[in-house]
């Protein structure tokens, strides 16, 4: 249809009879109107008018053009045109043999009509006389002319519209209208969110396994996106729960480190699990040194803003650009600060510009408008650009991602872009990412960039968020204190029979990566804290899953019944300086004295914590929290919120309550 409007529109049109005009407005007329016989008013509205409708929205301004105005081309062909391409559109929305369904039905319900409907409008014969009378080019009739074609366009639209259900950006909300049998509705539009599958850990035998090694994890996105789920009133997808991140999201208080000398402090505690009375839960916190304001190294950040098409939401590019200019006033004014944005090929907005010329920082943010495909790839390559033009030798060197997550035009494979943050990373330029919205939010390939750029991964889903994330946690975010931790825990067989480890699933290493410093691994920023939880099965409880192996070498205890000087596991932690390419190594055992007999002695951040990890264990569907109900969480958890002074825990109870409802409990 395009290709034959394309060339018709080259061509001189022949000069209209008035009659003819006029009979194909009628017909015109006529057609869009006929449906509104069996309709005295859209369902659901007390007003006898029509719901707006996102095909009104896309042909009336086409008509409102002054090109099209007065010419007898827009008349006999446009509007015809946009009315057979609209039905088309509502006929590819419907599942196969819809049309034929609907008309068997209506014919059922209606008497037979001739080929002219007699109560349809007409022109009057002066109208008539005086359309046929005018020129097709003279102006005083265009607009007139304009207003019946564009006024018959909408009613067209707004009828079909009205039949097909309320189009909403990013969903379908169906509303079946009068006429058409409510048990044909349209499908939802396709969800486009993307989700990494990784199996929750298995439980593994210390007797063949006693190892476990992992990957430090400092993203919060899983917990701010099973946060929006959750109070739009649906569950969660179970691929989004990373329990891991969901832990970390809070601000625990653990014992920090005295000195930068020692970048951070490992604390251990023991406590009986309240899910299973046969296992106990071993907690490894982690408290990074925090930097004071006065000493954080001076900073280049590259603001990459995704203002694609899919970006035109409330939540999305006018809330982005809200929590840019939130990290702006948190900024030194020595700080530079870059934008660079993408949507169809990359463009920079704004060159590395010092903070202190605040206003022209803010202004660029201001202008930034959404519009294009996504080329994603495009835009990360001029950033890093950009990055490297004012890179600073012995401070941070960043590129925040802004992003919907939908990567639809260049090289756009996990894989490809891994490999150019991987590279990059190496020169001293890191990556980190801002997800926004929902429906297009590709979290796996977020994930991915965040991971291997040396970065954090987190959901924006308020402007609450973006001041918890870019203001109150910007040191955290912006400025790492130690670069490729890696945890490493032996269990020791004489006490412990099986672990297993909750959460952290992406970021599992092998045994041989913990002393290899060339395997990447996360980083801790200036006062952050980690939380890895181990549920461990104690030799000869009878919660132990696996049997003894027939020909195993009987372990030798030494020292006291457990072995070892009653040692239950040895934790080691490599690290390397920011600057660094030599990792160094912390080492402690964990003993008896690091347990608690029971778990209401444990102290409040460890309860907490506790409550956290069955949370998203159970909304991810692991079969060991199966009876253990929400309401137990939330009992857990509120008597484990402590001062919060930020309203954070608070919170949380309230989600595990309206997950209790939403699950039917």
């Amino acid at each position: 249809m395009t290709d034959d409007l394309n060339l018709l529109s080259g061509r001189t049109p022949p000069e209209p009879r008035g009659e003819a005009r006029a009979r194909a407005l009628a017909a015109a007329m006529q057609a869009y109107d006929a449906a509104e016989e069996n309709s005295a008013a859209t369902q659901g509205s007390t007003i006898p008018g029509r719901q707006s409708s996102i095909f009104n929205r896309i042909w009336s301004p086409i008509m409102n053009r002054k090109l099209l105005a007065g010419s007898a081309l827009a008349t006999l062909l446009v509007v015809p045109a946009a009315a057979f391409l609209t039905l088309e559109i509502v006929r590819n929305d419907r599942p196969f043999g819809f049309e034929t369904e609907i008309a068997a039905k209506r014919e059922q319900a209606k008497p037979a009509a001739s080929s002219v409907d007699a109560t349809a409008p007409v022109l009057s014969e002066e109208r008539k006389a005086e359309i046929a009378e005018q020129p097709a080019n003279k102006p005083a009739a265009a607009p007139e002319t304009e207003a019946v074609a564009s006024q018959a366009m909408d009613d067209a639209v707004g009828r079909l519209g009205a039949a097909s259900g309320t189009v909403a950006r990013g969903r379908m909300e169906v509303m079946p209208a009068p006429g058409v049998p409510s048990d044909i509705l349209a499908p939802p539009m396709e969800n486009r969110e993307r989700f990494g599958n990784a199996d929750a850990n298995p439980v593994k035998s210390v007797a063949t396994e006693p190892v476990s090694t992992f990957s430090v994890d400092v993203d919060t996105a899983s917990y701010s996106f099973v946060r929006r789920s959750l109070m739009a009133g649906e569950m969660p997808n179970p691929d989004a729960v990373r329990v891991e991140e969901m832990v970390n999201y809070f601000p625990y208080d653990w014992p920090r480190p005295a000195t930068a000398a020692e970048p951070f402090k490992a604390t251990v505690t023991v406590t009986p699990s309240p899910w299973n009375a046969g296992t106990r839960l071993m907690h490894v916190a982690i408290k990074g040194y925090e930097v004071v304001q006065k000493e954080t190294p001076k900073a280049n950040l590259v603001f990459l803003i995704d203002v694609s098409g899919s970006m035109d939401e409330p939540d999305k590019l006018p809330l982005l650009k809200n929590a840019f200019r939130l990290l702006v006033d948190r900024l030194r004014p020595d700080d530079t600060v870059s934008i660079v944005t993408y949507a169809g090929n990359a463009g920079t907005v704004l060159e590395p510009t010092a903070v202190k010329d605040k206003t022209k920082i803010l202004s660029a943010i201001d202008t930034l408008q959404p519009g294009g495909s996504t080329a994603g790839a495009a835009g990360i390559d001029a950033a890093y650009q950009l990055a490297e033009k004012a890179f600073v030798k012995e401070g941070v060197n960043r590129i925040l991602l802004a992003t919907d997550g939908d990567f639809n035009v260049g090289p756009s494979s996990d894989e490809d872009l891994k490999r150019v943050v991987e590279t990059k990373r190496k020169s001293g330029i890191f990556l980190s990412v801002l997800g926004f919205g929902r429906g297009n939010y590709n979290d796996a390939l977020m994930q991915t960039i965040a991971q291997n750029g040396n970065g954090v991964a987190a959901y924006v889903d308020t402007l609450a968020e973006a001041q918890k994330t870019l203001v109150e946690e910007a040191g955290s975010a912006l400025f790492p204190i130690a670069k490729d931790v890696k945890l490493q825990v032996e269990f020791n067989p004489a006490a412990i029979a099986e672990y297993r480890l909750i959460g952290h699933e992406t970021r599992a290493l092998k045994r041989e990566d913990f002393n290899n410093d060339k395997v990447d691994a996360g980083d801790i920023g200036s006062g952050h804290s980690v939380t890895a939880i181990y549920e461990v099965t104690p030799k000869g409880s009878p919660a132990v899953l696996n049997d003894d192996l027939r020909y195993a070498t009987a372990e030798k205890p030494s020292g006291d019944a457990t072995g070892n000087n009653g040692e239950l596991a040895f934790l080691k932690i490599r690290y390397k300086k920011p600057d660094g390419d030599k990792s160094e190594l912390i080492a402690t055992p964990v003993t008896e004295a690091n347990a608690v007999p029971s778990l209401a002695e444990a102290p409040v951040d460890v309860r907490f914590s506790t409550a956290v990890a069955a949370f998203g264990q159970k909304l991810a569907g692991n079969s060991a929290l199966t009876d253990y109900s929400y309401a137990s969480i939330a009992d857990l958890a509120g008597g484990a919120k402590g001062a919060d002074a930020f309203g954070y825990r608070g919170e949380f109870v309230n989600l595990v309550r309206l997950a209790k409802g939403l699950a039917g409990e």
